[in-house]
């Protein structure tokens, strides 16, 4: 009898320590209602794939965030020649970590709020490891796909860093991502009273926890040695010194290409295309700013005149004007801009130059 007692003690607590097992066959029945928010086509769509210990959590975790369109637990980043499935993972010798792939809606939740939850659940100091679940299989790590979230995702770390003493979290490229099984997928949507190593309620209160989460500013300016060398003289002396080049002359005051415009110096998203109207004045006159909060005003009494000058927010760099009651412009408003204060992107090259998450605009 001690014998089999000792057995049942035994394999309580190996199922403690192992974590994700395979789930019972008698599962109830899912309801469509009691599903997550399920996956719709945004054309602006982003991905970023996080390993934080056992995935069924990861997964709830990111299901539960608005903005959120699809999460689904895999295999990520082993060896190349190994194809994962579920009991060659648990060996702990394959390089896989169970890792969930977050499928998000940038206009409605941002990477670094995404980057908030994860953060906020998992430990970053411990190798191997979150919670009762020990392996190889548990490393925690993120993985990117594309250079905008690699740059968001760097400069996040590197703060987070500061945090600690020791840090271990994986910040990787994706190599490869292999979908885990079925029964893996939605499992504590199916088993609600299922392991999970994230305390419950986190998953009822995360909105709450990451609202407030600023957006990183990647947009730097440059010393002014880098700028006297990377502009043209025009460039520098409208954005440096508040100059103006003269009208009619400027690359942009009459071209109307679909994209967006950019701050020369920074690379900051300032205006697009499709708030630009022809106008008599002679420079690139638009009717709005994609966001204000890209913009500064500052009041310029120079020359005798009363103005309100536009820069950009991050670079600083001089940009023009803005005037009231145009009759030329559709809502009364021109911002009166600088050619040399701008670059172009056109709207086939935006993905690829990291203004992806702009394209929504254009819808």
């Amino acid at each position: 009898m001690k014998k089999i007692g000792f057995f049942i003690f035994s394999y309580f607590i190996l199922l403690i320590l192992t974590g994700c097992t395979k789930s019972e066959n008698n599962q109830k029945e899912v309801k469509k209602m009691d599903m997550p928010q399920s996956y719709v086509n945004v054309e602006n769509a982003k991905e970023i794939y996080f390993a934080g210990g056992c995935f069924w959590g990861i997964e709830k975790l990111f299901e539960s965030i608005d903005g959120v369109l699809t999460a689904e637990s895999g295999y990520a980043n082993g060896k190349e020649e190994i194809v994962p499935d579920y009991e060659i993972v648990l060996r702990g010798d394959t390089g896989y970590r169970e890792t969930v792939k977050v499928v998000y809606d940038p206009s409605k939740v941002t990477l670094e709020q995404l980057l908030t939850a994860f953060f906020y659940v998992i430990d970053p100091t411990v190798e191997k490891r979150q919670g009762n679940d020990i392996g190889d299989q548990y490393q925690t790590g993120v993985y990117f796909v594309d250079d905008e979230s690699k740059s968001i995702v760097e400069k996040f770390v590197n703060e987070e860093k500061k945090k600690y003493k020791k840090f271990v979290v994986e910040i990787e490229p994706l190599s490869r991502f292999f979908l885990a099984e079925e029964y893996h997928q939605d499992y504590l949507y199916k088993n609600p009273n299922g392991y999970c190593h994230i305390v419950p309620k986190t998953f009822d209160e995360i909105n709450d926890i990451i609202k407030d989460v600023p957006k990183s500013n990647n947009y730097v300016k440059p010393s002014d040695k880098e700028l006297k060398n990377n502009l043209t003289d025009i460039q520098y002396n409208v954005t440096q010194n508040a100059g103006t080049e003269r009208a009619f002359t400027g690359e942009y005051w009459d071209f109307f290409e679909k994209g967006i415009y950019v701050d020369i110096t920074t690379g900051e998203p300032l205006f697009s295309s499709l708030d630009k109207y022809e106008s008599s004045c002679g420079w690139p006159s638009f009717t709005a700013p994609i966001s204000e909060e890209n913009v500064t005003f500052k009041e310029d009494k120079s020359f005798g005149m009363d103005r309100t000058e536009v820069k950009s927010n991050s670079g600083d760099a001089h940009l023009g004007h803005v005037f009231y009651n145009d009759p030329e412009s559709p809502n009364g408003v021109r911002y009166c801009i600088n050619s040399a204060s701008l670059k172009f992107i056109p709207y086939d090259e935006m993905e690829e130059k990291g203004y992806g998450h702009l394209l929504y605009i254009f819808e």
